[in-house]
């Protein structure tokens, strides 16, 4: 049995990882601070789901911020923790054009917090939230760690960025071993209500219209919530080592001679915006009335992961096609909102 902890544990992906975890016989202290970045609801009801399931004798739960530096190292000398799974951040791209402070008191400050306990705690890997968002204004696809990701187009996406530098320094100076993962688009049962299938699955339920951004060309890596964990947990379970290959003249950004990683975690599958509206549509038996709207500021026409290095480490592949997971994700839908 292994110990670790998880950080936005109420969110989507921490509630799932910290489900896996306790259901292969992990011990997982959970933190988050239950914002109203959108319904708090929604995080406690992913808790008590939480506290149903099988293992969750052996779940903790702490409402933390990992902005708080005092209540994070009170949680670090109480445990000692074999792993750090890193969820909790301010999310959304469109949400950071209004709310830059929030990003960087969450996603800068309370990451060198992380970084910090880890270092002085002895922590054996911390696994960390990147996101699709650090290729911002790419265009060759699909994109590889090794892709240079010099221009980001939105303050979340800059933060995101940081957070693999300030990584890479940390593993370098301290010799703490972090693997950074850039998510492509997530969805699934409990999702955020901030993110398209949601918004999108509401609004066609009360027969409102649904905003369709760039007049539908858009292409997305959807990538169902399963697979993500599989990833995440096959990630936790091996710890980088320094690339004994790691050619400092034609350096790559994606190994170190730090014990470092960085890997796109998705489906591989870029899925036109207006064909994951027709599977969302077939799921619920109802049409959509769509809106039309020109590109959203700080957003991207396309996100296409190149996952082969995942899938070389790991040894996981993605599983869960569209049409099987959106027609779960509608199920669970109709359940929990009782539509």
């Amino acid at each position: 049995m292994s110990k670790y902890l998880v950080t936005g544990a109420a969110g989507f992906i921490g509630m799932h990882v910290a489900q896996h975890l306790l259901g292969r016989g992990d011990e997982v202290v959970g933190i988050d601070n239950l914002n109203d970045y959108y319904d708090p609801q929604l995080k406690r009801d992913r808790l008590a789901h939480l506290a149903q399931q099988p293992g969750a004798e052996q779940f903790l739960f702490e409402a933390v911020d990992v902005a708080d530096l005092p209540s994070l190292e009170a949680i670090f000398k109480a445990h000692r923790f074999d792993g750090v799974v890193h969820l909790a951040a301010q999310a959304g791209v469109r949400y950071s054009l209004t709310n830059p402070h929030a990003y960087a008191q969450s996603n800068l400050v309370g990451f060198v917090n992380i970084l910090e306990v880890c270092r002085h705690h002895q922590v054996g890997h911390l696994v960390y939230a990147s996101s699709s968002s650090v290729y911002g204004g790419n265009v060759s696809m699909p994109f590889a760690e090794t892709d240079p990701v010099n221009h980001p187009v939105s303050l979340y996406a800059a933060t995101k960025k940081a957070n693999e530098l300030m990584a890479h320094t940390y593993s370098h100076l301290y010799g703490l071993p972090t693997t950074g993962l850039r998510f492509f688009t997530v969805y699934g049962p409990w999702g955020r209500p901030d993110m398209a299938p949601m918004l999108f699955t509401k609004a066609i339920l009360a027969g409102e219209p649904i905003k369709v951004f760039n007049h539908g060309q858009m292409k997305r890596d959807f990538t169902y919530i399963d697979d993500i964990v599989r990833g995440v947990v096959a990630t936790l379970d091996r710890i980088p080592q320094p690339a004994p290959d790691f050619d400092r003249e034609h350096p790559s950004s994606a190994a170190s001679w730090a014990p470092y990683r960085v890997f796109n975690i998705g489906r591989s599958e870029p899925v036109p915006l207006m064909d994951f509206i027709g599977t969302l549509e077939r799921a619920l038996g109802v049409d959509a009335i769509k809106d039309f709207q020109p590109m959203a500021p700080g957003d991207v026409a396309a996100t296409y992961a190149d996952v082969s290095a995942l899938a070389d480490w790991t040894g996981q592949s993605p599983e869960v096609g569209l049409e099987v997971g959106i027609q779960r994700f509608a199920d669970w839908y109709r359940s929990y909102y009782g539509r």
